[in-house]
């Protein structure tokens, strides 16, 4: 049977497969459209499943502000290249327009909506594995301010709640979470964990010294002190002016901080380098 051209646009309009492939699906069904659909997706989970296994550790961050919610998702691809794909891009707005009319607790709900159909054939169409990573969700109440932040790259992003003040100092205090990275809130807030293994480290370090005890214990304890200053948003000085920190800055405004959280595109991901035998060969797959 010959295939029309203008089956081939109609079927690469829909799917936004590539040609050739929405082509060799109409051969296989005779023409008819909709056994071609059905065959592209079956052949896009396919092609998913396979390629599921690669690290992705590319990609944007969407957010979005509710009335009552901010949600912030990591969509990854495995390329920077693919990351700025129009294909790839126009997928992570739908995640965006998503989790704007609906409030996302979960990652895992993504896969029980059209999303998840959408990302199977995304994969095809760019031939990398795309993946929504992890979400986290904000909710907070009409007497609360909330400020996002957004790098122009949509690799960095930060959202901030907060009792009193306004939006935009939520903003600014978002602004400077995504530039400063901090661990906790305040001093008192770290994690126990995280604070023993700074104290293990800095005393083996005084160790080496060969100063009595009393006086490493003094060196210890100016280590642990700097390093909560500066892993406390609190105690940060804050980016837009080093003269004062976070807490004078909101203090100022009679303002408290009641939740933030901060991501970074393909953090805490592990990549390994590969030659360029090895990156075609996984293209291939």
């Amino acid at each position: 049977m010959e295939i029309k051209a203008s089956q081939v646009k109609e079927l690469r309009d829909i799917t936004g497969v590539a040609m050739m492939d929405c082509k060799k699906a109409l051969v296989d069904c005779d023409g008819d459209i909709e056994k071609a659909l059905d065959l592209l997706r079956s052949n896009s989970a396919l092609k998913a499943e396979k390629k599921s296994s690669r690290v992705a550790a590319d990609g944007v961050l969407v957010i979005s502000i509710g009335d009552s919610y901010g949600t912030i998702v990591e969509v990854n691809s495995e390329t920077d290249f693919a990351a700025k794909d129009s294909n790839f891009l126009s997928f992570a707005e739908k995640v965006k327009e998503y989790i704007s009319n609906n409030k996302v607790l979960s990652i895992e709900t993504f896969a029980s909506t059209p999303l998840e159909d959408d990302r199977k054939t995304l994969v095809q169409t760019i031939g990398e594995n795309v993946q929504l990573r992890r979400l986290k969700t904000i909710e907070f109440s009409q007497d609360m301010n909330i400020g996002m932040y957004l790098h122009p790259d949509s690799k960095l992003g930060s959202l901030v709640t907060m009792k009193n003040g306004t939006n935009e100092i939520a903003k600014d205090v978002a602004m400077h979470v995504s530039a400063f990275n901090p661990l906790c809130l305040s001093k008192d807030d770290i994690e126990s964990e995280i604070l023993e293994r700074e104290k293990s480290i800095y005393m083996n370090q005084a160790k080496e010294s060969g100063k009595p005890k009393e006086i490493m214990d003094k060196m210890v304890e100016g280590k642990v002190n700097r390093f909560l200053s500066e892993v406390s948003l609190l105690s940060q000085s804050f980016v837009k002016n080093p003269d004062i920190t976070i807490k004078d800055y909101i203090d100022n405004a009679d303002a408290s901080i009641i939740s933030f959280v901060r991501f970074k595109v393909g953090e805490g991901i592990e990549v390994k380098s590969k030659d360029f035998a090895e990156e075609v060969a996984e293209q291939l797959k």
